[in-house]
């Protein structure tokens, strides 16, 4: 049996929009940076690249008033961090908006480092399902554009080194409890890492990160562990 998934639902590709408007104005050759190693091994790794946003908190602020007036949502009078909500109906195929709208901010704005954020075991195995089941339907939408994902596995930690350096769209799916405690192997220093803590190569690429089921992600450690990706925006 094979899995057929419908591109044109009104209601989807309005929430799609909703976020790919946020960052209207951006250039596509503005969307990535690399940096590399030092010579003496302390900072960070050889041909990364990262996340870049060229927009001005100004621009931002605009772009989101003007998605919220076109959604018919209260329109905020400043910006209050770069974080945004964008609230579905259960049922309406959230998964699918949000891994679809990965696709959309690269091939819009060239922005190619994405961490998926869930609550729980059996989530994290579900957005990974998703991520195979809608693969091939993705490529014959963005013409085969390559794309990795993962799910992070503190037992294969050099992957992440992987995540930091492909040019490639890279997407890592992670369980919010191995980063949320200090001690966990994430923000260790680790020895197959050069001696870095892994969780630097997360952040060195300023991902956009993506938390599902956000009302599980509200205490204060996981607000805190979100907040150390260092992310260009959640």
């Amino acid at each position: 049996m094979k899995l057929t998934f419908e591109p044109n639902l009104e209601y989807q590709q309005e929430a799609i929009g909703a976020v790919v408007g946020l960052f209207e104005g951006q250039m596509l050759e503005d969307s990535d940076y690399r940096y590399g190693m030092q010579e003496d091994g302390q900072f960070d790794f050889i041909d990364g690249v990262g996340n870049h946003l060229a927009l001005t908190d100004e621009q931002i602020l605009a772009n989101l008033q003007k998605v919220q007036e076109q959604n018919e949502v209260p329109v905020s009078e400043l910006l209050d961090g770069m974080h945004f909500s964008v609230e579905m109906e259960t049922g309406t195929g959230k998964t699918y908006v949000y891994l679809r709208t990965i696709y959309e901010l690269n091939s819009r704005y060239g922005f190619k480092k994405f961490v998926i954020v869930v609550p729980s075991v059996p989530i994290r195995e579900g957005v990974l399902k998703n991520l195979q089941i809608t693969h091939e339907h993705f490529q014959t939408l963005y013409d085969n554009i390559p794309v990795n994902y993962k799910v992070y596995d503190r037992n294969r930690i050099s992957q992440l080194r992987g995540f930091a350096t492909s040019d490639n769209i890279e997407i890592l799916v992670i369980n919010i409890d191995p980063f949320a405690k200090d001690e966990n192997v994430i923000n260790k220093p680790n020895d197959k890492l050069n001696g870095q803590e892994p969780i630097k190569f997360i952040q060195s690429t300023c991902p956009i990160v993506i938390v599902d089921e956000p009302q599980n992600m509200e205490s204060e450690k996981r607000s805190a562990a979100i907040a150390n990706l260092n992310p260009l925006c959640t």
